[in-house]
């Protein structure tokens, strides 16, 4: 980061209380890129909300969204904030190559891709290892992850049922996957589980914006004084 942006931030930090800034700074140190979440083609946007305010619970740094049929808006009254704390990378498939252009971007960064699905061949999730950087994928309402996502992820992985539904809701089933892979990964004190420094300049520069009243206006003035 360069050192005017630094001292920017520094100045927008006097906007911010003390308290606030003791807060971010603890979910900073929680943050975590280790892990991540792919929602595909979700129908209902309260759905896609309510899984955002699970990664944030998580500490889920980032969640992919591939759209088709269906384009996400955030929902305020489900997310409850979370979505300004939580990056979203969106993948349009209405040109048919979201789901390829979004596994070559999460294998570039060294993701190993799990689609959740019950089908034949689906391990459990007591079998799914957190040994390795991993992404979650969950499909729509409906029909679940698409054929084309089955074919190119890395495996399948389910939660094992003992009722007559086959399936949580989504948010839900989030929640206990990811429960349990930072309960296997915290156990093992992976090195680089948590975010980086650098990382977390990035977040502290997207977050100071986020919440300080026309920090736009402040970086203009702020600059232009430089200047």
């Amino acid at each position: 980061m360069e050192e005017k942006e630094k001292q920017f931030l520094a100045y927008l930090a006097t906007y911010i209380t003390p308290h606030k800034l003791e807060m971010m700074e603890a979910v900073m140190a929680k943050r975590t890129k280790y892990f991540t979440i792919v929602l595909e083609n979700i129908y209902k946007s309260h759905n896609a909300s309510a899984v955002l305010r699970t990664a944030d619970c998580f500490g889920i740094q980032d969640v992919y969204m591939i759209e088709d049929e269906q384009e996400y808006k955030v929902n305020p009254y489900v997310t409850r904030g979370a979505s300004q704390w939580v990056d979203i990378h969106k993948y349009s498939n209405y040109g048919g190559n979201g789901v390829a252009c979004c596994l070559s971007d999460l294998r570039a960064k060294g993701f190993k891709v799990y689609a959740t699905s019950p089908r034949t061949g689906s391990i459990s999730i007591h079998d799914l290892p957190a040994t390795e950087k991993t992404a979650l994928v969950f499909g729509n309402e409906h029909e679940g992850v698409s054929e084309e996502m089955i074919a190119k992820a890395d495996g399948l992985v389910h939660i094992p049922m003992d009722g007559f539904t086959e399936s949580f809701n989504i948010s839900v089933a989030a929640s206990i996957f990811l429960f349990d892979l930072q309960r296997k990964a915290l156990s093992m004190q992976i090195p680089d589980f948590y975010i980086d420094e650098f990382e977390k300049e990035k977040l502290r520069s997207k977050w100071y914006r986020a919440i300080v009243k026309n920090a736009d206006i402040h970086e203009r003035e702020f600059y232009s004084k430089i200047k």
